[in-house]
């Protein structure tokens, strides 16, 4: 990963991506969104980590991020990404409000927050349909799936950043994914990053 250059992937609009690890490395450290131990590497580990998925999403998407905790992957890909729309889900206050405080930051006006559980009849209505929901470090493949594919519509897909375990995991869960709604899963690594992605068939 650290042979990656943060102007190739963010071009432009590489001042958003800085202000946005800058934020990180400050104010969301002091939050307890990200351990101290992190903050060195921020862009390595997880703003390209994420941002890097950007290309096998398609042009204009709409995207859902579940659990988006600090960001990740949500800001990262609108900030690579400025034809998305992106809508962040996030059930805890207080990374909630640090969110919409990121948004309003850096102007990104393809993002939107919502506070809520991906699985709450509300959120549900609010963004059913997706192309595309993300998720990292959230919950197990199953749970995850039972969260998201609900969300995507038909035709769309799952696209959840995943460690080393993830094969483990789609075995193990491989029943539940399938009673959610979800096709033939792939894994796949881009750059370093390693994501499962999941369609949704019905």
């Amino acid at each position: 990963m650290s042979v990656l250059d943060p102007s190739e992937v963010f071009g432009p609009r590489l001042a958003l991506a800085q202000a946005y690890h800058d934020s990180l490395a400050t104010d969301g450290s002091i939050r307890g969104f990200i351990g101290p131990r992190e903050v060195p590497r921020l862009w390595e580990r997880h703003i390209l980590n994420c941002a890097v998925v950007n290309s096998v999403i398609p042009t204009g998407a709409r995207v859902v991020d579940v659990g988006s905790g600090a960001g990740l992957p949500g800001i990262p890909l609108a900030i690579a990404r400025p034809d998305l729309q992106l809508t962040l889900v996030e059930p805890l206050l207080k990374r909630s409000n640090y969110l919409s405080e990121v948004v309003e930051l850096l102007g990104l006006d393809n993002v939107t927050v919502i506070r809520g559980r991906a699985e709450e009849g509300p959120v549900k209505k609010a963004v059913a349909g997706a192309d595309v929901v993300t998720s990292r470090a959230v919950a197990p493949l199953g749970k995850l799936a039972k969260w998201s594919l609900p969300l995507v519509r038909k035709g769309g897909e799952m696209i959840a950043l995943k460690g080393s375990s993830v094969l483990e995991e789609l075995e193990r869960d491989a029943a539940e994914i399938k009673r959610a709604g979800g096709g033939k899963a792939q894994v796949e690594t881009i750059e370093g990053t390693t994501i499962i992605r999941v369609p949704r068939v019905n």
